[in-house]
C-alpha cells in the first residue's frame, strides 16, 4: 500500500507541475495588440497586477513541486533511519504542502476577481471592459484561471496525502510495533 501512495503522490505532482506550467505560459505569453482610433494600444498580463502575482506565484509552486517529486526518492530512504527523523520531514512536507495549496488558490481568486473587473468594467472608478476589445487576451486569461484551479485541485489532493502520511504516524498500530 506504501508504495501505490507514493507512486499516486508522484504521479498527482507531475500533473500539478504541469497544469502550475501551463497556467504560467498561458499568462505570462498572454499579449494583444489592437489599433483603437488611429493609436496602437496592447493589453498585457503586466497590466494586471493580480497576473504578475499569478505568474509569480504558480511558478515558485511548480518549482516547489518539483522539488518535493524529487526529494521523494530521498525521503523513502531517509524513513528507515529513525521514526522521529521522519516525523519531522513529514510535519514539514504536510505545512509546505498546506501553505502552497492556499497561496495557489488565493493567487488563483485574486487573478479571477481582477479579470472579472476587466470583463465587466466598472462605471464608478471609469474602469473600461477590455474583453469587448481584446477578446483573445481574455480568452487565454480564462483558460490560464482554469488551468489553475485543476493544479488547486491537484494539490489539494496532494495536501491530503501528505496529511495521511503525516498522521499515520501517530496510529495506534504504529507504536505498538515500534522498538524505540
Amino acid at each position: 500500500m506504501e508504495l501505490s501512495i507514493q507512486k499516486t503522490e508522484a504521479l498527482i505532482r507531475l500533473s500539478t507541475i504541469v497544469m502550475l506550467v501551463l497556467t504560467a505560459c498561458l499568462i505570462g505569453l498572454d499579449s494583444q495588440t489592437k489599433v483603437i482610433f488611429y493609436v496602437q494600444k496592447k493589453a498585457s498580463f503586466k497590466d494586471l497586477r493580480a497576473l504578475v502575482g499569478l505568474l509569480y506565484i504558480t511558478s515558485l509552486a511548480a518549482a516547489y513541486n518539483l522539488l518535493q517529486l524529487c526529494c521523494s526518492s530521498f525521503s523513502a530512504s531517509y524513513k528507515g533511519t529513525s521514526l522521529q527523523s521522519y516525523a519531522y520531514l513529514a510535519w514539514l512536507r504536510y505545512i509546505l504542502d498546506q501553505a502552497v495549496v492556499y497561496a495557489v488558490f488565493a493567487g488563483n481568486l485574486a487573478a479571477m476577481q481582477h479579470s472579472f473587473l476587466v470583463l465587466t468594467g466598472e462605471e464608478n472608478f471609469q474602469w473600461l471592459k477590455w474583453c469587448n476589445k481584446y477578446t483573445r487576451f481574455c480568452t487565454q486569461i480564462g483558460g490560464s484561471l482554469l488551468c489553475g484551479f485543476v493544479a488547486s485541485l491537484l494539490m489539494f489532493s496532494i495536501a491530503s496525502i501528505s496529511a495521511f502520511n503525516l498522521f499515520r504516524l501517530y496510529s495506534p498500530t504504529k507504536f505498538m510495533h515500534l522498538k524505540l
